[in-house]
């Protein structure tokens, strides 16, 4: 039985700059795999800071704490007889480099420095940390006083080195690293590492979570191994949502996996593995010829064995066998991911709970049905750890013996919501509003706002003696637009009004914090107003499609059986700010110009595949060509890129939103592009004008 070995990989719920609780999350994680029988365990990326740190990890304080937190999981009595993979910034020689800290019986064994940083899309690496280079190559580390004095050590190694047990070896990939054409795993397996972990600081995306499995499966399907994946999850302080899953393979095959949403603070996943599966797969005559000419990597000498516990037969029975690996829906994914991140934000803000300005559309119908979800998963998890921030965000006193258990009960404790309607509403969005706050059980709120837009008007007709008109009554486009803009911006206005008096209102303590509801695609065409109701505290739905979003509608209305929710999937999505007529109604895709599939299209093409007007057009003209001509074709490239460039602007304000799409248009952390365009985008048109000539003429 002593190549058995039972191995553990976690998922955290760690914070930015949260030192201490950090700490006690990687403790009770170590005590978990030690209660499962592990005598190996890995972490995520940078746990003991947190991986958000951002600028943060620029500072000196930032790598003195980290020391210092380090200091005690060595110090502590429950982090003996396993080996410890534990992450960390390090500076070296004056260079800053994220790392990974091996650790035994209270002596640092290896600090391996990550290799290949991430650096494009939501990552900045390079800005804080350096690559260790090059490959294999090693070097010693002076250990700081604190360490010094607790493990006795005056230096250990530092570099891209293994771990060689009495048993078998083991090796350190990082997350990143993974995801590189020629990964250390490849040249590491070759050279006889037969456990890989890698500690990860992946986020959440829609339909993302397959790419990364897969590519776990790969890396050792081909040569063999066992591989152990840790993952951050939670909201680390920023937009994005971590979404953990951790989880190990062997030999090519997934035998466990945890949870990829989860309002746990700590999750620990094992396995029983047979390491002589892996002797026995590797096998292979060609393997064994690359095998004998990869360079070699230092091997750290390390006085235990991984199988040395499995001689108690209470913990071990059987290797764990392989299991088909599971996926959520996109329509799940929304129902989860956004409402654990909301959760997150709102129990560490230290706020009282969530405004929603409900209009009776779809977006604020998602928005508020998301919230409705965190209520849910909340009730579902009371008895779990989160019960403490439940009930103070409830406005309980800490001798309280409430447990959420109705997430509808829950919801009108911290869920407001507001129907600001205008002379321009209709019945049927009113209805729609009260109707869904009634379904979910959130506060709800009803006024008109008419007066005040009147005074506004008033104010700027003694100013100015002009009176503007909505275009239907015979006004300008510009008057048309001023005039719906009172509206939009007053909205929120009175939404940050009535957030911070509500709470005082109901005799409560605190805050409210505002939620937003503009999808990903309008805030693309920057179909919105500046510093409207798209401008609040965060926004869990602003990297979402609309079609994404009907698809979540559609599945939450069975799922959570409420049968109000069809009624916004049948209503034509409109912003009701221009007076409705026997023969106008206002529609959003009317006054954009296009529809939301075609500006789910467009964002996909500028973002993901990072075409130009040209480029664009070049793809269109053929995925398009069976229903538009080159004309028309050319006609929607351009005026999405016209819309695009005067309203990205409006991205540099846009608050702060859930991240769930690769094409979203953020500009604060994602999409780096400029805000001040040439709109006419005079030679880039010219040259689609003129492909269009000659595709006309070819027809």
């Amino acid at each position: 039985m002593e190549h058995l070995i039972v191995i553990a990989t976690c998922s955290l719920n760690q914070w930015a700059l949260d030192f201490e609780g950090n700490l006690e999350r990687i403790l009770e994680s170590i005590r978990i795999a030690k209660e499962k029988g592990a005598t190996l365990r890995v972490g995520p990326e940078l746990e003991i800071t947190g991986y958000g740190c951002f600028d943060h990890f620029l500072e000196g304080d930032t790598y003195l704490h980290s020391w210092e937190m380090l200091g005690k999981v060595l110090q502590s009595e429950e982090t003996r007889n396993i080996l410890l993979d534990i992450g960390m910034p390090v500076a070296h020689k004056n260079v800053k480099y994220n790392c990974r800290v091996i650790i035994y019986n209270g002596k640092v064994l290896l600090i391996r420095p990550k290799l290949f940083l991430a650096n494009d899309g939501n990552y900045r690496e390079l800005r804080y940390f350096s690559a260790w280079s090059p490959a294999r190559y090693v070097e010693e580390f002076h250990l700081p006083r604190i360490i010094r004095n607790i493990t006795g050590q005056s230096t250990v190694p530092i570099g891209d080195a293994v771990i060689s047990t009495i048993d078998t070896c083991v090796g350190v990939e990082m997350c990143e690293e993974l995801f590189t054409p020629n990964s250390p795993n490849i040249s590491m397996g070759l050279d006889g590492v037969e456990i890989i972990t890698n500690s990860s600081g992946s986020h959440h995306e829609l339909r993302k979570l397959y790419r990364r499995i897969e590519m776990i499966k790969e890396a050792t399907l081909k040569n063999g191994g066992v591989y152990l994946y840790a993952n951050q999850q939670g909201c680390d302080g920023d937009r994005l949502y971590y979404d953990g899953c951790a989880l190990i393979a062997v030999n090519g095959q997934i035998v466990a996996q945890g949870s990829q949403f989860s309002l746990k603070d700590v999750e620990v996943v094992t396995a029983t593995i047979d390491i002589e599966d892996v002797r026995s797969y590797r096998c292979i005559s060609s393997r064994g010829m690359q095998a004998v000419n990869t360079p070699k990597y230092q091997r750290i000498e390390v006085p235990m064995a991984l199988s040395q516990l499995q001689l108690n037969k209470k913990i071990l029975i059987r290797p764990t066998k392989p299991i088909k690996e599971f996926y959520h829906t996109p329509e799940q994914e929304i129902t989860m991911g956004p409402a654990c991140w909301l959760w997150d934000y709102l129990r560490r803000s230290k706020s009282s709970g969530y405004f929603l300005p409900l209009s009776g559309g779809i977006d604020s119908c998602a928005t508020a049905t998301i919230v409705h979800s965190m209520c849910r998963l909340i009730v579902e998890a009371a008895e779990n750890g989160v019960i403490n921030d439940a009930r103070r965000i409830a406005g309980e006193t800490k001798n309280s013996d409430y447990i959420p258990k109705d997430p509808r009960e829950f919801a009108n404790r911290v869920f407001h919501t507001c129907y600001m309607g205008t002379e321009n509403s209709s019945k049927e969005t009113r209805e729609r509003a009260k109707n869904l706050a009634d379904a979910i059980g959130s506060y709800h709120i009803d006024f008109n706002m008419d007066d005040i837009v009147t005074s506004m008007q008033a104010l700027f007709k003694l100013v100015t003696n002009k009176v503007p008109k909505f275009r239907v009554h015979g006004g300008s486009n510009v008057e048309n637009l001023a005039l719906q803009n009172i509206q939009s911006r007053l909205r929120m206005v009175l939404a940050y009004l009535f957030a911070q008096l509500m709470p005082w209102v109901r005799n409560r303590d605190g805050s409210l914090l505002v939620l937003g509801s503009a999808n990903v695609d309008e805030c693309l065409r920057g179909y919105l107003t500046k510093y409207d109701c798209s401008s609040a505290d965060i926004n869990p739905i602003g990297s979402i499609s609309k079609k994404d979003l009907c698809r979540f509608i559609t599945y939450a209305r069975d799922e959570f059986n409420i049968p109000v929710l069809d009624g916004f999937l049948t209503a034509i999505p409109t912003a009701e700010l221009e007076p409705i007529t026997h023969d106008y109604v206002q529609g959003d895709e009317a006054d954009m110009g296009m529809t939301y599939d075609e500006l789910s299209t467009f964002g996909k093409l500028r973002k993901i595949e990072r075409c130009g007007p040209f480029s664009m057009f070049l793809k269109l003209v053929h995925d398009w060509g069976s229903e538009l001509n080159p004309t028309q074709v050319a006609e929607k490239v351009k005026k999405f890129f016209f819309y695009y460039s005067i309203n990205r602007h409006k991205m540099t304000t846009l608050t702060p939103s859930y991240h769930a799409e690769a094409y979203s248009p953020d500009d604060n952390r994602f999409d780096l592009r400029p805000f001040l365009y040439n709109a006419a985008w005079s030679w880039q048109f010219k040259k689609v004008d003129s492909l269009v000539i000659e595709f006309e003429k070819e027809d």
